[in-house]
Parts: structure tokens; sequence; C-alpha cells
């Protein structure tokens, strides 16, 4: 079996997508020298690994267009979070780091509270805390 899980995004501006994801509190991997604009973050306890590649990069790799993403998803990523509060947070901070929110905080299904946000390139985040004494037993 593998043992990481790497994500692999492309990205319009290398520079305002690295910005947006340290902003949101994505840790740059210092360590990744990068040759062509692309980044590399860990992400959460798990240290997940985020790459963003320059669109023209990633379709070398693809051999595939790149679609945009601004206007479909064929992906969303989901986060999981510690409490409503760190909810509440990366809902701004991703506002206010050029993000969008497409889903506001709240509750769903009386035991899950999340949001939705996108990026500037549109790939879509879901954000979720989840209440497991209140999630319904089946």
């Amino acid at each position: 079996m593998a043992r990481d899980l790497w994500l692999n995004l492309p990205v319009r501006e290398p520079e305002r997508a690295k910005e947006f994801y340290t902003q949101l509190g994505f840790r740059l991997n210092e360590q990744y020298a990068s040759q062509d604009g692309s980044s590399c973050f860990i992400v959460g306890d798990n240290k997940l690994v985020l790459m963003l590649f320059p669109e023209s990069t990633f379709r070398s790799f693809t051999g595939n267009a790149v679609p945009d993403s601004r206007q479909s998803t064929e992906v969303l990523f989901s986060l999981g979070a510690n409490s409503r509060d760190e909810v509440d947070e990366l809902a701004l901070k991703a506002e206010r780091a050029g993000g969008s929110v497409f889903s506001k905080p709240g509750e769903k299904g009386g035991w899950m509270y999340g949001c939705g946000f996108a990026d500037p390139d549109g790939h879509r985040w879901n954000v979720l805390y989840m209440d497991m004494s209140k999630m319904p037993k089946g």
C-alpha cells in the first residue's frame, strides 16, 4: 500500500496560490526546491502533501488539458476541523486571502458543522467539524 498521499493542483498564478495557502496556515515545505514556480505544502497532522504547479507544468504531467476549475468541479477536498471555531476561522482566512466561501459555516445533519471555500483558482475545499457523540447510529 502507498505510504503517502500527494494532491497536485494546477494554478494560474503560482505566487498568488502560494500566498493563499500560506495565509490559510498550510505549512510550506522549505526543503522542496522549485524549478518551475511550483510549491509544496504539508497539510494537517497526517502530513498530507499539497503540490501547486503552474498549469503548463501540470499539463506536461497529465497529458490532458487543464479544465477551468472556476467553471466546473472534479473533486472536493475535505479538511477535518477540531471545533466549530476552527471552521469559522478557516472560512474567514480563505476570504481574507482572496478565496471565496461558497457554503457559509453552518450545521449539517445535527452533528456536523462545516463550510466550503474555493481558492483563487476555483479549487473547492470543504471543512468539517464532526461531533461524534451526536452522530446518528445506523
